[in-house]
């Protein structure tokens, strides 16, 4: 008789070079659950054991540069070449043939490209909060500035030194505000931060955490950065522009696996009114796009916030491919 599924960690010696930290649960087809900026393996706690129930083998790296992962100090070595490589590269070490990717947050944009890159390894992909957006005619930053100027918040990201001093002063306050506050932006709805402030300020620092987040869930997050810090982390936003420039064979490629969005109707990504026109054009980029799922009442943090729904959208969708 087999037992109740329980998660288990272990260091895979993934082909990419790179010995990945993995949470794991069940056997089966495998879903690899990629986490998104500041989080890691943790943020899918809810997910790993409903779909190894569910009769899947489900995986979350601590993704490059995070928690027991760790990684290289150099930024280009987190270009997006080397992030969507090692999740490709847990398929065959994990003795799969093809998996299904699901991302979250900066996770999503590793998934939608673990799909455009290789195909024939991904048998469909799920991005949560984060949509797939086509390669510009610009890089990134220069666009950002054309059209924001300096304000928006990847690129305050972009000055070494400077954000990861102000989310690693004090960690437990910067997971209660990052995960638990309330938005504090204007009606322009653009995470923008303020003249002479810092990426906190977007926020307001909650009186109460909410029901789906505890005092023990923010502390395990604070005990992940305490040694390794955030500036790993922030390199992913400080090859925004080398990546434009590696993904350039593919510009105009479409995204071809079986796919999933789903998206909270509060989360501050797709909440303002550029965002939501741009999914009018995504059947263009993503021609099997099975749906775009709205979950009401939801913000950013939509795995750790909805676990029931999202866990049934993604047992769903991987039992229809």
């Amino acid at each position: 008789m087999t037992g109740t599924p329980q998660i288990t960690h272990r260091v895979v010696e993934s082909t990419g070079g790179l010995p990945l930290h993995i949470a794991e649960a069940g056997s089966g087809p495998l879903v690899l659950l990629l986490h998104g900026f500041p989080e890691s393996w943790y943020s899918w706690r809810h997910q790993l054991l409903a779909l190894a129930e569910a009769g899947y083998h489900a995986v979350a790296p601590d993704q490059r540069g995070y928690g027991r992962t760790g990684g290289p100090d150099a930024v280009e070595q987190y270009s997006i070449l080397h992030l969507a490589g090692d999740a490709l590269s847990l398929i065959p070490a994990l003795g799969a043939d093809r998996a299904v990717v699901v991302g979250h947050d900066w996770g999503a944009p590793v998934a939608w490209h673990t799909a455009l890159l290789r195909p024939d390894l991904v048998r469909g992909v799920v991005g949560l909060s984060v949509p797939p957006f086509p390669r510009g005619d610009h890089p990134p930053t220069h666009a950002l500035r054309h059209l924001l100027g300096d304000a928006h918040y990847m690129l305050y990201f972009q000055q070494p030194g400077v954000a990861e001093a102000e989310l690693g002063r004090d960690l437990h306050a910067t997971f209660r505000r990052l995960l638990g506050g309330s938005s504090a932006l204007g009606p322009s709805r653009l995470p923008l931060v303020p003249d002479g402030g810092g990426f906190l300020d977007m926020l307001r620092d909650p009186d109460t955490l909410p029901d789906w987040l505890s005092d023990e869930d923010i502390a395990f997050l604070a005990a992940e950065f305490t040694a390794a810090g955030f500036t790993r982390p922030l390199n992913w936003y400080r090859n925004l522009d080398r990546n434009w420039e590696l993904t350039a064979p593919w510009h105009t490629a479409r995204i071809e696996p079986p796919a999933l969005l789903i998206l909270g109707e509060k989360d501050l990504t797709v909440s303002n009114d550029a965002a939501r026109a741009a999914l009018h054009t995504l059947p263009a980029l993503v021609p099997d796009l099975r749906d775009i799922l709205w979950l009401p009442d939801t913000g950013h943090w939509t795995q750790q916030e909805r676990p029931k729904e999202v866990n049934e959208a993604l047992i769903a969708f991987l039992a229809s491919l």
